[in-house]
């Protein structure tokens, strides 16, 4: 399909936000006693140094016409997901937890049938690991990170992938050799915002497109700002219309990033991007792409 957006200028169309909300298929939350977290300590995370809760995040969600939201993991470790999962049932906004274990080990399908058998546990839809913290760039293609895709798989768990864009190729043979699981892209790859699209990246993303039990997350650059501070998403444009191109809108979600946009951008900034790239689309596609693939990727139930 022809991908379509609109440069500047926000139009939303008819009958948007959806009448069920938008899905938010990306954000994080955490308490700095809790788990230690040592990339918030990184230069440039200065303000994302303190907690940041569900109860914060909600208003804002709510006010966007964001009516559920799915919570990912950010520590690689067994403790971050039972307290997600915990609060994913106690909440009226989160509807899905994309957790961790560790997919290297033996006990991997013990460790993920454990989490589902926590509180909350119903809500555990995917996984995931940070590759972008593994030195080995094949990491996911070892042989016994396989049987743990496997095992996710086998409990209808799929993979977030969160990497840098010189991984794509092999996520892309990881995904082959795993069609059983659902591999999903985070923030388009971090691709490099500030220039125009490298060539790499983007035969990297149409590769991994190409497979179907692939998705991607259209987040991570909607709060990238403009050159010289020019309004609008024109700055956005080649990145998504790649990304639609490639995975249409039938496999591609929006996610805000939460907290970690806010380095650069309001949450309702981010949202308002999303709506503004995604205008030029029909409205069964629009939908697609800020709720309906969210949804049924991670089988979040409409409201009601």
């Amino acid at each position: 399909m022809a991908a379509r957006a609109r440069a500047a200028g926000p139009a939303p169309a008819p009958g948007f936000p959806p009448a069920a909300g938008l899905i938010d298929a990306h954000h994080h939350v955490w308490a700095l006693g809790a788990f230690d977290q040592p990339w918030l300590r990184l230069p440039g995370h200065e303000p994302l140094l303190r907690d940041f809760t569900e109860a914060e995040l909600r208003p804002q969600a709510r006010a966007a016409g964001v009516a559920g939201t799915v919570v990912i993991q950010t520590v690689t470790g067994q403790a971050e997901t039972p307290a997600l999962l915990a609060l994913a049932a106690a909440s009226d906004l989160v509807g899905a937890v994309v957790g961790w274990a560790d997919l290297s080990s033996p006990a991997a399908a013990a460790e993920i049938a454990a989490l589902r058998a926590a509180p909350g546990g119903e809500y555990l839809r995917g996984l995931r690991h940070p590759l972008l913290t593994e030195p080995d760039p094949g990491w996911l293609l070892r042989e016994e990170v396989q049987a743990g895709l496997a095992a996710a798989g086998a409990a209808g768990l799929s993979f977030d992938l969160v990497l840098t864009p010189g991984l794509l190729p092999a996520c892309a043979r990881a995904a082959a050799a795993c069609p059983q699981v659902t591999f999903i892209l985070d923030h388009l790859g971090n691709p490099d915002a500030g220039s125009w699209p490298d060539p790499a990246w983007a035969a990297g993303l149409r590769a991994l497109a190409a497979l179907p039990n692939t998705a991607c997350k259209l987040s991570g650059i909607l709060g990238a700002p403009a050159p010289g501070g020019a309004p609008g998403v024109a700055h956005l444009v080649p990145w998504y219309e790649t990304a639609l191109g490639a995975f249409g809108p039938g496999r591609l979600m929006f996610g805000s990033d939460w907290p970690v946009c806010t380095l650069t951008s309001r949450y309702a900034d981010v949202v308002a991007a999303a709506l503004e790239l995604t205008a030029g689309l029909s409205p069964p596609e629009r939908a697609e792409v800020l709720a309906g693939t969210a949804r049924r990727v991670y089988r979040i139930a409409p409201p009601g």
